[in-house]
């Protein structure tokens, strides 16, 4: 199983990205995703995610401008970050909990990050 992020890069300030995470493999079947974020000098943070009962959540710190969906027809989900800010800039992880067919457990995977950087 693996997860490709892609969709970030150079934004000016209160400008729009939309983050997208693919999952392939041998899939039986996905249960929470999220998107991540560690900006530098700080921890790795929860910015979204949709847990395995549909419902969202979103950090405080980006809430009413940030929105997690997910495709699950696609095994994609995406991040859609609006009136970004300066201190938005981090490198952003997506994150999901997967099942494959190989084995009935459930396991963490991370993609390989995506630099957004929030400048004028």
């Amino acid at each position: 199983v693996q997860l490709q992020a892609s969709g970030g890069g150079l934004v000016q300030p209160g400008g729009s990205l939309r983050l997208s995470c693919a999952a392939s493999g041998t899939i039986r079947t996905i249960n929470a995703v999220g998107w991540y974020r560690q900006a530098p000098g700080k921890q790795r943070e929860l910015v979204a995610s949709i847990p395995s009962d549909g419902t969202t959540n979103i950090a405080d710190s980006v809430k009413g401008r940030f929105t997690i969906s997910r495709d699950n027809a696609e095994n994609t989900w995406y991040l859609q970050m609006n009136s970004l800010k300066p201190e938005d800039t981090a490198v952003y992880y997506c994150h999901a909990a997967i099942m494959s067919f190989h084995l009935p457990v459930i396991y963490d995977y991370w993609g390989q990050g995506t630099l957004v950087t929030v400048s004028s």
